[in-house]
């Protein structure tokens, strides 16, 4: 007997509401709050603290490390606009609504999930290098190790927590790309609940949480593995699982479907690098002058190169300058200086960068070749640029090695592949997986929201 995904739907959202209250109530109780009493005496004893028990940074530099850090989470932010308007670009009008609700829907849930458990497994007191339990991350606003720098010296528990909570809902998005335009809705919300709730934090914690991947010495400066390859991997068991487009792959050979605004996806991937800024330049992890301008130089000059690889690319085999080409070459040349970014050359950036783009370009004709269907090339993208990225530091960085960084990032890709199509697979069981074929072929603003994203008047 097959339950209905909206019944499922419901009891995912129960269990959610019920463990936030839960863990919230356990917080209060432990904790209790002082609401009237927080503010001013709170930030007298910050100052003090700062001053008097951490000698090794004032309370000016503790300030700009911990605006920096809250900027940066603001730039990550606008990255899921940049997906928002990227994925809708490059898909059909009839399934706008669909895809700019399934992005409202992951950092929504995303950030209320890594709030309830996510946060505190991925970066625990406590764990075995594996697995850790996680837990409401949020503390009384008069606890003075929470708002110094006895908590961190750069920034403070709220500044950590928020700019790692737009990293995490990531992961999902770059599911929802790869999906685009058949899945179905209500399996999607819940299918991204597990995945940035539960499975991100793991992965997460074995390399920034000081797990094993830490202890191996694997390096990942801002997520080349620990985020894209991760999203990719995920995306890619899922399509396996969803099966392309109708009308996609025919006897006649491959029908482009083409995506129905490219000055949208033009939009979304300038907003991305704009984000990228805070991505990489808020790893750093504070305020630092000389390493967060070296970080914001590299990363640019990683997408150019992946850009320019690209249109070259396509120009040589496809005759004919490509405009998406180019703009996944930006992305891939993104992904694939985000793991090294601190610690190559410029000039090596623009290599990575531009080995990026020659790999999406080819990798984008060879999965469509095996009939995978991916609308945004996110497996290409996120998938092999960010496996290239993570190995790239061991080549172009003398203080890490290649074997080493070959481990880490199989090692993520191969959990988040194995993960994420073990859950959509049960998934598919329970709730199915896919919207029926009238329902696609109608768009699923109409089928799944009732409503369609454009309104022309002839």
């Amino acid at each position: 007997m097959i339950i209905t995904a909206r019944t499922w739907l419901w009891v995912t959202m129960a269990a959610l509401l019920m463990m936030s209250v839960g863990n919230t109530i356990a917080q209060d109780a432990t904790e209790p709050a002082k609401v009237a009493e927080a503010t001013a005496p709170a930030a007298a004893k910050a100052s003090e603290a700062v001053a008097e028990e951490v000698a090794s940074i004032s309370p000016e530099m503790f300030t700009i490390n911990n605006l920096w850090i809250c900027i940066a989470a603001a730039l990550v932010f606008i990255m899921h606009l940049g997906f928002a308007t990227l994925e809708s670009g490059l898909t059909q009008s009839k399934n706008t609504v669909n895809i700019l609700f399934k992005n409202v829907w992951i950092i929504t849930s995303g950030l209320l999930l890594y709030a309830f458990w996510g946060f505190n497994s991925m970066y625990p007191t406590d764990g075995n290098g594996w697995f850790a339990v996680g837990g409401w991350f949020g503390g009384s606003l008069d606890n003075v190790k929470q708002t110094t720098s006895a908590y961190n010296e750069g920034y403070t528990l709220w500044g950590d927590f928020i700019f790692q909570a737009m990293f995490a809902a990531t992961a999902a998005t770059i599911v929802s790309g790869a999906v685009a335009e058949r899945v179905k809705l209500s399996t999607f919300m819940v299918f991204s609940i597990i995945l940035v709730g539960f499975f991100y934090p793991i992965s997460g914690y074995w390399k920034w949480g000081g797990g094993w991947l830490q202890e191996a010495k694997f390096y990942d400066f801002a997520g080349s593995s620990v985020v894209h390859a991760f999203g990719g991997f995920a995306a890619l068991a899922c399509v396996l699982i969803l099966g392309p487009r109708k009308g996609k792959y025919t006897k006649a050979g491959i029908k482009p479907i083409i995506g129905h605004s490219m000055p949208l996806a033009t939009i979304g991937v300038f907003l991305l690098w704009l984000g990228w800024f805070g991505f990489n330049g808020g790893s750093v992890l504070s305020a630092d002058p000389a390493l967060v301008s070296y970080v914001f130089v590299t990363t640019s000059l990683g997408a150019c190169g992946g850009a320019i690889a690209a249109i070259f690319a396509s120009m040589v085999i496809l005759k004919k300058p490509d405009l998406s080409m180019a703009l996944n070459g930006i992305l891939a040349g993104l992904v694939g200086i985000t793991a090294g970014a601190d610690v190559v050359s410029e000039a090596s950036s623009i290599m990575i960068g531009a080995i990026s783009g020659v790999l999406v370009f080819a990798a984008i004709l060879i999965i469509d070749k095996l009939k995978i269907d991916d609308p945004v090339g996110a497996i290409s993208v996120h998938g092999i640029g960010g496996v290239w990225g993570t190995i790239a530091v061991g080549i172009f960085s003398a203080d890490h090695s290649v074997l080493t960084q070959v481990m880490g990032t199989a090692a993520i890709s191969a959990f988040a592949f194995i993960a994420a199509g073990g859950t959509f697979f049960i998934l598919k069981m329970i709730m199915g997986v896919r919207v029926s074929a009238e329902e696609e072929h109608e768009g699923l603003d109409i089928a799944e929201h009732g409503s369609p994203a454009y309104h022309l008047h002839m």
